[in-house]
């Protein structure tokens, strides 16, 4: 009777071991998949059921290629047969990351570490599978992240050079600049020199000076300061933004138009701000219509109600469709050259001026059009939206994508 008591608690506490090896089996969060040494599914557990579609029942008795890729899948026997043949470990005992494969066909990553073990019905082999597509998608955002902040650091060094550039430049023709009108000055005074020598005197004392202006207008747009509001001229700051927006192109303003109502109230508005904004607008539309014979581009100011709509229109390609939703987002950018920031810096200024900058729809004869709106007259930011539009401005908006 003793004897037989023992067997039974030795049952009894058998059985209790075997439900608590089920139940951390069954309730583990990563996947365990138990097969034998001919690959054929033992055990699958309910994480590897949500990890791979399966119910256990489609996979008992199976080969556990069915949860791997096709490339892995026909390597994998031989793989086993090797080990069991040699001893050579190559996987087990080691985690390494290898690609598993979805009932529904879909391959992702998993971390799969294997252990071994030996058994009455002979040696068996567990595989302890985790899903390693968040961790992925999450070192995917880190890589973007680092790359934005490696292409604000660019763009820092670049306010730094441009300002330098800007200032060093600026010396030597203003000397330029004083020389030509000392010179000017003597002459008329003496009345030695052929009345044209003097025109052309004065045509070069203009064009330095109009240089001049440029250079101290570029240092502007890179110098660091809070927005500041000022009455503007609205005719003046659209024959300015013309200016800036042709330099570079090696021609004259042959395909740059203004069409400018009369008699426009001035504008309350961060001169130096808006100019960067439309002088981005003109330069991508200049760069729209390069490869056409017939370029045209319009910046058009009119009234409407308490503000102004500037609309920049070309006569290019316009924006493919599948670009638009995301054409203002930064870093998004459809551009082989810059760095994507243009239009998202462009329609922050603009949304803390109190407007708006978005794309129309494709006006008659295609190309694009962007509208930019602006109050005359702007409430002034509170301080907390300013500090959040300032941050954005601070680190990104110095310089054109």
């Amino acid at each position: 009777m003793a004897h037989d008591s023992v067997i039974d608690q030795d049952e009894d506490s058998a059985a209790v071991t075997e439900a608590r090896l089920a139940s951390v089996f069954d309730t583990a969060a990563d996947g365990m998949v138990v097969i034998n040494d001919r690959g054929q599914v033992l055990a699958f557990n309910k994480a590897s059921e949500r990890l791979f579609g399966y119910e256990a029942s489609e996979l008992l008795g199976r080969n556990v290629s069915r949860i791997m890729p096709e490339d892995y899948a026909k390597a994998h026997d031989h793989y086993l047969q090797n080990y069991l043949d040699t001893g050579n470990k190559k996987i087990i005992g080691i985690g390494r990351e290898v690609q598993a494969r979805h009932k529904d066909g879909t391959v992702f990553p998993i971390e799969l570490s294997v252990g071994e073990a030996a058994t009455p019905c002979g040696r068996q082999f567990i595989g302890i599978l985790r899903d390693l597509r968040s961790r992925k998608q999450m070192e995917d955002r880190l890589a973007k992240t680092q790359a934005q902040l490696l292409h604000m650091t660019r763009i820092s060094a670049l306010d730094e050079m441009g300002a330098a550039i800007a200032h060093e430049l600026n010396q030597p023709l203003t000397a330029v600049l004083l020389y030509l009108q000392t010179v000017s000055r003597k002459t008329r005074a003496d009345g030695s020199l052929d009345p044209l020598v003097l025109d052309v005197i004065d045509k070069a004392v203009r064009e330095a000076g109009r240089a001049s202006e440029i250079i101290q207008r570029m240092r502007q747009l890179v110098e660091k300061k809070a927005p500041a509001r000022e009455t503007i001229d609205v005719g003046e700051l659209v024959g300015n933004c013309l200016e800036m927006a042709e330099l570079g192109s090696g021609e004259g303003r042959s395909f740059l138009h203004a069409d400018v109502e009369e008699r426009l109230p001035p504008l309350k508005a961060d001169p130096v701000q808006i100019r960067q904004v439309l002088i981005n607008l003109l330069r991508n539309a200049r760069e729209a219509v390069a490869d056409r014979p017939d370029r045209k581009v319009v910046l058009s100011v009119r009234r409407s109600g308490n503000g102004l709509e500037f609309r920049v229109r070309d006569n290019g390609p316009g924006v493919p469709e599948e670009l638009a939703d995301k054409l203002f987002r930064a870093f998004s950018g459809a551009k082989h050259k810059g760095v994507g920031l243009g239009l998202a810096i462009s329609r922050s200024i603009a949304q803390n001026h109190g407007g708006d900058l978005r794309l129309e729809e494709g006006g008659d004869g295609g190309g694009a059009s962007f509208l930019l709106t602006l109050p005359l007259d702007p409430p002034e930011a509170e301080p907390d939206e300013f500090l959040e539009n300032s941050v954005i401005e601070d680190k990104l908006a110095k310089g054109h994508a």
